[in-house]
This record gives structure tokens, sequence and C-alpha cells, in this order.
């Protein structure tokens, strides 16, 4: 509510820029709302269908281990097998022979038993001898015959994976205290459980593994691997929270993958699905950059709008507002005019008459009286400082009370002629020497009042010249009242004259420490717009306005910093 109350009382620019965006922004976002809602359901029934995917072939690939897992010991208690590991050294050649061939026969009919078997094998230390299904001469590898051997029960963890090969073996006897006569095994085809894998994902682009994390084997459906660590720890966490299936978002780089999984109790493996998400999502993808380009097509539309509105109709707008407060301050400056046909060209026109009718009347009514300084000047010899009066009293008592006779009585003709000069009402035009007199009178009377404290230079050559009335005793005065009133050291001074070719000026500097730059900014831009500023009638600017009246717009007063710290006025007079 505060807001709506706020909104009331703000620029026109603040208030089309509100009813842009409350257009804009709800229909940004409710077709983020629609295109987010879309995805989210698209990959949750994608989630769905793929885990219901992977848990088929899950189960298929756990019936074909358990049916083999289950005929595996009539294997293993072959009698010809359990013969020729025992006494296979005793027997004939014909005998051996015979028994191996037989072997092979029940062994080549394991291996064609299932599609994912890829070998039968039976490991005969005693005859060194690895009987195959097809294969008759063969030798007994040590070292793989020695990776056969299960650690621990067979039922507990019947797979064994070695050098890239997953195997199911037993051996006889299941005692693991001793060395077996045999070892009955069934290799496993990784190529056909790979092609089962792919046959999860589809055409989705994605990948499927078998990862079993206690033995640290993994069986990918392609050869890319990058994803491995990233799922490891994924599944881990999995583990760890007791989670044996579900779907989840994986972040690898840049990439977001959606990763299905299930646990296998028989394989004591998790599958794993992972379909990067711009494959699931497809179309909802594009159209989500479709929206942020849209988003930033309306950034860019709104910002153009902004600029537009800022140029056609705020800046001129402000332009004429300024204007406006500027004619409040009696500053009288038309508007520069940019346009010519549309509304605010008019409106700058009608401001602009209205100035110059302003400037006419004043200058008519009041500029005409300036130049002529009669009532401007009788004002200012009328205005006397009732401080100063009183100060000149206390100060002209305080000496007659010291028996300061000389003194007193210098004083008192100094206060004559202070008044006597004020008072006059004669021309407005006098001698330099009779200006230069008056101010050397002030000068000693502000000696006596403030003593040693204020040490001045007067150095000021009295030309024949003819200058307008009270133009260097102002000048003074405001050093001594500005400059020097809030001081508690030592103050300082300076009046000196300087001829040129075309003007005389008169510089005076002080030591005042109650100038800043801010203050000494406003000081120059008074003395600038002071043909503007009719409010003020005394003072530096009544100086400087009444030179310019009488010499020109080239003369008048100049204000900067002196290197003594205080201000420093030069007063340029023309040489007529």
């Amino acid at each position: 509510m505060k807001l709506l109350f706020r909104l009331k009382d703000s620029s026109i620019f603040m208030k089309m820029m509100a009813v842009f965006l409350s257009v804009l922004l709800p229909l940004m976002m409710i077709t983020w709302f629609i295109n987010e809602r879309g995805a989210s359901s698209i990959q949750t029934e994608i989630s769905r269908s793929t885990l219901n995917t992977a848990s088929f072939y899950l189960d298929s690939l756990d019936k074909e281990v358990e049916r083999i897992s289950q005929y595996l010991p009539n294997y293993v208690t072959d009698s010809d097998l359990m013969e020729l590991a025992a006494i296979g050294t005793d027997m004939t050649y014909y005998e051996r022979a015979q028994s191996i061939t037989l072997i092979q026969k029940r062994l080549d009919l394991m291996k064609n038993s299932s599609p994912f078997i890829r070998e039968a094998k039976a490991y005969v230390p005693l005859i060194q001898r690895t009987l195959l299904s097809v294969k008759y001469e063969t030798g007994l590898s040590e070292e793989e015959y020695a990776a056969m051997q299960h650690g621990g029960p067979y039922y507990n963890d019947p797979f064994i994976y070695w050098k890239d090969r997953l195997f199911l073996t037993m051996s006889y006897p299941a005692n693991t205290f001793k060395s077996p006569l045999y070892v009955v095994g069934v290799e496993l085809s990784t190529d056909k459980i790979r092609e089962a894998l792919r046959q999860i994902t589809g055409s989705l682009s994605g990948e499927s593994m078998l990862l079993n994390l206690e033995r640290g084997w993994v069986i990918r459906s392609n050869d890319n691997s990058e994803l491995q660590e990233s799922l490891q720890a994924f599944i881990q966490k999995k583990q760890l929270a007791d989670v044996k299936q579900g779907y989840d978002m994986v972040h690898f780089g840049s990439e977001r993958y959606l990763t299905v999984f299930k646990y296998s109790e028989v394989w004591k493996t998790y599958l794993i699905t992972c379909i990067p998400e711009k494959a699931v999502l497809g179309p909802i993808h594009t159209y989500r950059q479709w929206f942020w380009w849209a988003c930033a097509l309306a950034i860019v539309v709104g910002t153009f709008f902004s600029y537009s509105l800022i140029k056609l109709m705020y800046r001129p707008l402000m332009r004429l507002i300024h204007g406006f407060k500027r004619v409040q301050k009696l500053e009288l400056i038309p508007v520069p005019i940019d346009r010519r046909r549309d509304e605010f060209g008019y409106l700058y026109q009608a401001f602009n008459d209205t100035v110059y009718s302003l400037k006419t009347l004043i200058e008519q009514n009041y500029e005409q009286q300036i130049r002529n300084q009669r009532s401007e000047l009788k004002r200012l010899q009328s205005q006397i400082n009732p401080h100063f009066l009183y100060n000149c009293f206390f100060v002209l008592c305080r000496l007659i009370k010291s028996d300061n006779k000389d003194k007193a009585y210098q004083f008192c003709l100094y206060i004559g002629e202070y008044f006597q000069f004020i008072t006059r009402d004669d021309e407005d035009v006098i001698p330099l020497g009779l200006e230069v007199k008056h101010s050397r009178t002030y000068l000693d009377m502000q000696t006596i009042c403030y003593g040693d404290r204020i040490r001045v230079r007067f150095d000021v050559e009295e030309l024949p010249l003819q200058v307008p009335r009270l133009i260097l005793q102002p000048i003074i005065e405001n050093a001594y009242k500005h400059g020097f009133g809030g001081m508690a050291g030592p103050g300082e001074l300076i009046v000196t004259g300087l001829m040129e070719e075309a003007r005389y000026t008169i510089c005076v500097e002080d030591n005042g420490n109650n100038l800043d730059d801010d203050k000494l900014e406003q000081l120059r831009a008074k003395l600038t717009h002071s043909a503007d500023r009719m409010e003020e009638t005394t003072g530096l600017i009544n100086v400087h306005r009444r030179i310019e009246l009488h010499y020109g717009a080239e003369y008048g007063l100049e204000v900067s910093r002196s290197s003594l710290g205080g201000l420093k006025v030069f007063i340029h007079l023309g040489v007529e």
C-alpha cells in the first residue's frame, strides 16, 4: 500500500514504467511457469518409464544368472570330471581322451543353454588342462586358475571379475581349507550384457552400467568413462542411505543427467542408467532457450522503450520544469528550442515568450531604476549597520574611560567623517580619491576597534578617476564581517591597486578561515548571474551590478582564493 502511495506521488516517467512492467512481468512469469511445469512433468514420466525398462532388463539378467547358478552344481558333480580330476594321470590315454570328450560335450551344452554365456570351462590341475567346450588341446594357466577360486562361500558372491572378464565359478570340493580338485567356471559374455544395457536407453543417447561397489568392477554400455566417478559417488550416497531404486539428477561439468538406478540382490550390483537432460527434455529445452531469448528481447525492448521515453518526453519535460524553477528564483533564462513541430516545441516557445515578456517588464519597471542608481544608492546610504554603530559607541566609551583623550577625539572625527560620507546625498559618481579616503577612514576606525589583532596594508594610488560611490568600503567591510568575524588568531588585510591598459584594478584579500570551495563557487555563480538575480540589493552583488551598469559587462568584481587563505576580490574599473 505504501508503494502505491509513493507511485502516486512519483514522476510521470516512473508511472509509465510501472504500467509497462506490470503488463510485461506477469506474462513472462506465466510463460516461465508453464514451461517449467511441462519440463518437470515430462522428466518425471521419462524417469518412471526408464526405471521400468531398467527393471525389466535387470530382472532378465537376474533370471539368467540364477538359472546358470542352479545348473552349475550339476556340472560340478559330474562323475567323469571327478574321475579325471582324481586319477587322470593313472588313466590310459584312450580313457582320458574319452572322458575329456564327454566332459566337453556337457560344457558345450552348458554354453549353448544361454546367450549370455561366452564359454564354459573346467580347470583340472592334476592333468594341467583347462577343458573347453570346443578346443581339445589346452593348458592350465596357474594365474587364471588361482583367480577362479572364491575366497568365501559360493552363494554369497558367485561372481569373479578378472581382467575385464566376468565369471561364475564353483570349486570341488567346496571347502575353502583345501585346494580344490577342479573348478568349473562359466565366462559370461560382456558383449551381450553391454548389448542389453544399450537397449535400456534406446535412442536417448544415454549410458547404462553395472556397478559393483564392493568388488570395484563395472560393465558399461559404451566406452565413455567420464561419468563413472560422478556416478560412483552418487551410488555410494544412495547405498549409505539404503536406497535400492529411484531416479535423480546428477551434475557432470556443465551438463545435467537424469539418472535411474536399481539394486540387484543376485548380482550384488547397481544397474545405473543416465540420460542427458537435453535428450530427455528435447523440445522443452529449446522452448526454455526461446524463453530466455524472449526475456533478453524484452529487456532490450524495455531499455529501448525507457530510452525513447526519456529522450522524447522525460528530458524535454524536465528541461521545462527546470526553466520554471529558475523563473521562481527570478533567473529569467530562456529554454533552448531543439524541436519545432511537436507539442514540446510549442511549450518551449510559449515559455521563452513569457520569459522575454517578464524580462522586458522588469527592465522597464525595475532595471531602469537600477540604471539611474538613485533609489538603490539612497537605500544603501541609509542602511547603517546597528551592530557597527553600537561597537563604535562602545569603543568610544572605552577610550574615554581609559583617559585616552587624543585617541577618543580622533575616533570621534573618524565617526563623523564616516557617517557624513554615508548619509551625504550627493552625486552617484565621485572621484576615486574620495572613495579611497572614505575606505581609509573605515580602516582607521576598525584599527582602533580591533587594535593590533588585524594587520592592514593599504596601497591604492589615488588616480584622477570618477567611480561609482561606495564600491571599495563595502568590500573591506565584507572582509571584517565574514573573514575576521570568527577568527581567534591574528588577521591580515591587503588592499592594493594596479593600472592596466584599459582598466584600473583594486585587489582586496584577507586570511580569513571561513571560506570553503563550495562557498567560493556559490559566490562566483551569483556574480555571473547577477543580472538575473533581482533580490540582491546590498553587498558584493550590489557593487558588482552597479560597476557593470556604469562601465559595461567586462568590468565588475572577480573572486578567487587568496594566497593568504581567505577571499581575494578584484574590483575592475574602467579608465575614462
